[in-house]
């Protein structure tokens, strides 16, 4: 028997193109016929252009959203130098182009390297920060400027797995409020070039991996499921 009124943790894959507030809503709604006030929340936002895990919390469990919210996140995927976008992934289109042939395999290990340990990131413009009441992407995206604050964060273990440019293929380890995005932003920079996020993936939050995780209409199915059989605790 599941009680999910009680509380679960719900580990899944994101879906690409999906955002995190779609998943809850999907999630919310299948577990409906148990409690229609049933409460389902993510620790952890995930970009609709990323995918991965993403940990769901449901009942009494929405409790522990705040504690899992601050675990170490590991990530791998793609980075694309020689260019940028406004909103530093593949959802908006390329705004600038660099020169890249000075960039060495050399060159992008020591600048790996640089950004491991504390440090102050901006967060991207185009992100779900509130601003006097308002989500800045909201802002960004009418073309309103965008004052954002930067953040302490800490990059544990950043490692080049492929370089094949103008794509670089890495992993990264980090602590909680970390973007990837501003990352990728950041390291084009710091090659005198420029980059953004063409693909990202969320393999681990603290000791859960991506690996253990359903996809989601799998697990909405078994839902589904355990509710007409009685295995669901209402």
């Amino acid at each position: 028997m599941t009680d999910y009124v009680a509380g679960q943790i719900l580990l899944l894959n994101k879906p690409l193109d999906w955002t995190s507030f779609d998943v809850v809503n999907k999630v919310r709604y299948a577990l409906r016929p148990i409690d229609k006030k049933i409460k389902v929340g993510h620790a952890g936002t995930l970009d609709p252009k990323a995918t991965g895990l993403l940990l769901l919390c449901t009942g009494a469990f929405t409790k522990k959203i705040d504690s899992l919210q601050g675990l170490e996140k590991e990530y791998t995927g793609t980075f694309f130098l020689g260019a940028t976008t406004e909103c530093y992934d593949t959802e908006r289109p390329v705004n600038a182009t660099f020169p890249t042939e000075h960039i060495t395999p050399e060159l992008i290990y020591q600048t790996a390297a640089s950004f491991l340990g504390p440090q102050e990131q901006m967060p991207p413009a185009h992100s779900a920060i509130k601003i006097g009441g308002k989500i800045a992407y909201n802002l960004a995206r009418k073309g309103k400027d965008v004052e954002l604050k930067t953040r302490s964060i800490v990059i544990h273990e950043f490692e080049i797995t492929r370089i094949a440019l103008p794509e670089v293929d890495f992993r990264v380890i980090c602590s909680k409020g970390t973007y990837i995005r501003s990352l990728a932003h950041d390291f084009g920079q710091r090659l005198n070039s420029g980059g953004y996020l063409a693909a990202l993936k969320r393999t681990a939050i603290g000791e859960y991996r991506l690996e253990d995780a359903q996809e989601l209409e799998e697990l909405v199915s078994f839902i589904r499921q355990q509710i007409e059989s009685g295995h669901a605790d209402s």
